[in-house]
C-alpha cells in the first residue's frame, strides 16, 4: 500500500482477513488496516476495502462488526459483489458502495438496478468496451471505473469453476488456483491430440488508449496489483501517474506513449493486449506461453532512511558492489537514476562486496536534493531467457 501511495495512486484497494476474493493474499489485520488508512489519508489518497466475496448466511452474520470498524476508520468506499453485502453495509454504515467487477455489470439496465440498491460507482466487467462504459455512465448517472492494466481472467470476471472442480478451491470464494494458466491436452473429433494453453490470457495494457479514457470521461483507472511485488506496484503506478499528468498538460503524444510502453516492459508481465477496451477480445489475446512471465528487472531493495551522504537500503535480492548489470533507483516521478561505481558498506561502515536479503546496507547518495526514502532499487535481470511475444496493441492518440 505504501509503495502505491508514494508512487502516485489517488486510491488503493485492499482487504481484511475475511470477506474478500484473495484468500491466499497476505491481507490486512485490523491494526494494519488502521495504519494503512491513516498513512494513505495523510497523503491525500483514498482507501477502498474489498468485501467482494459471495457470502453465505454464516458469513453475513459476522459482517456487521467489520463494517462498523471500517466506518470508524473512515474508509472511503467498500467494493462489493453480493446484494446481501450491499444491504448489510447500508444498514450499518454510511460508507459509499462500489460494485465489484465480480458482479459482471455489463449494461445500463443492470447498472440502474445496482444504483437503486445503493451503489455509487461501478467497477465494470473487463468484457466492457470503452464505448459501452461511456453509455452505461451516461444512462445510469453512476461513476464508472475500468481496469487499465494487469492480469486477465479467461472467464467472465472470474466466474470460473475449473479450480473448484479440479482442486476443490473455489475461485468465487477467494481460492482460485489459476487453472487457466495450465497446459491442457486437446483432442479433436478425429482423435488427434495436441497440447495448448488455450485458456491463458495476455495481460491488459490500456496505456495507449488513455486519451480515449479521458474522451469517454471514465472516472477511475484501475491497476490490478494485489499479490504483485513491490517493483510491479511502483512501476505501474508511477507510469500511469506520469501518463495522466502528460495528458492533463496537453503534452501527450505518440513519442511519450512509446517511452512509457517501453518502461512497462521492464516489469513482470505476460505479452500485452488491449483485451476488450476497443472491441471484444479475440483469439489473438490468448497467451500461448502459459505460466511464463517476462521479467527484465528485479527489485533489489527499498530505501528506508537517508543522510546527507548515504542511503540505507533494505535488501530484497542480492546485489554486488561491482555490479556488471544495470542498477537504478526508481523515483516517484521522472526518469530512473542509474547508479555506477557503487560504494557498498555495512552499518560498521566497512566496505562489502555483496549484500544479503533481509539486511540493511549503505550506498552513496546520488547528487540530488530530493528525498529518496520509500523508493525502490531495481536492476536489470541478466537471466531473462527467450524472445518476447510481440504485443498486439497499437498507439492511439486524439
Amino acid at each position: 500500500m505504501k509503495i502505491a501511495v508514494n508512487y502516485g495512486a489517488d486510491a488503493v484497494y485492499c482487504a481484511g482477513q475475511s470477506f474478500g476474493l484473495r484468500a491466499a493474499a497476505d491481507n490486512f489485520t485490523l491494526e494494519e488496516l488502521k495504519d494503512g488508512v491513516e498513512y494513505a489519508h495523510a497523503r491525500n489518497c483514498k482507501v477502498f476495502v474489498v468485501l467482494n466475496g459471495f457470502l453465505h448466511d454464516r458469513d453475513l452474520e459476522q459482517l456487521p462488526e467489520f463494517v462498523c470498524y471500517l466506518q470508524e476508520l473512515s474508509v472511503d468506499a467498500v467494493i462489493v459483489s453480493d446484494l446481501g453485502v450491499v444491504k448489510t453495509v447500508a444498514a450499518h454504515s454510511t460508507i459509499p458502495i462500489h460494485l465489484s467487477t465480480q458482479a459482471s455489470c455489463l449494461n445500463s439496465d443492470t447498472a440502474l438496478i445496482w444504483k437503486k440498491a445503493g451503489v455509487t460507482r461501478l467497477v465494470l466487467g473487463r468484457e466492457t468496451t470503452l464505448e459501452d462504459a461511456a453509455k452505461i455512465k451516461k444512462e445510469s448517472g453512476l461513476e464508472v471505473e475500468l481496469f487499465i492494466h494487469g492480469s486477465m481472467c479467461m472467464a467472465y470476471s472470474g466466474h470460473c469453476v475449473i479450480s473448484n472442480y479440479t482442486q476443490g478451491r473455489d475461485s468465487n470464494r477467494g481460492g482460485c488456483s489459476h487453472s487457466c494458466r495450465h497446459d491442457y491436452q486437446i483432442t479433436d473429433a478425429q482423435g488427434e491430440s495436441r497440447n495448448s494453453f488455450f485458456m491463458s490470457s495476455k495481460d491488459l495494457r490500456g496505456l495507449e488508449l488513455l486519451p480515449l479514457f479521458s474522451h469517454y470521461q471514465i472516472d477511475s483507472l484501475k491497476i490490478e496489483g494485489r499479490m504483485k511485488g513491490l517493483l510491479y506496484a511502483a512501476n505501474s503506478t508511477r507510469l500511469y501517474r506520469q501518463a495522466l499528468t502528460l495528458l492533463a498538460q496537453g503534452a501527450w503524444d505518440k513519442q511519450q506513449a512509446q517511452h512509457l510502453e517501453a518502461e512497462l516492459e521492464k516489469m513482470s508481465h505476460r505479452a500485452y493486449t488491449q483485451a476488450s477496451l476497443l472491441s471484444p477480445a479475440a483469439p489473438d489475446s490468448i497467451f500461448h506461453d502459459g505460466e511464463t512471465e517476462f521479467n527484465d528487472y528485479e527489485c533489489c531493495g527499498m530505501v528506508v532512511s537517508e543522510t546527507a551522504t548515504d542511503l540505507v537500503i533494505e535488501v530484497r535480492a542480492k546485489f554486488f558492489a561491482e555490479n556488471e548489470v544495470e542498477l537504478e533507483l526508481l523515483p516517484f516521478a521522472g526518469h530512473a537514476i542509474k547508479l555506477s561505481q557503487l560504494s557498498l558498506r555495512n552499518f560498521s561502515n566497512q566496505s562489502i562486496e555483496s549484500t544479503k536479503p533481509g539486511s540493511l546496507v549503505r550506498i552513496q547518495r546520488p547528487s540530488s536534493e530530493q528525498s529518496f526514502v520509500g523508493q525502490i532499487l531495481r536492476r536489470f535481470n541478466p537471466e531473462v531467457l527467450g524472445e518476447k511475444v510481440s504485443s498486439s496493441s497499437q498507439v492511439v492518440t486524439l
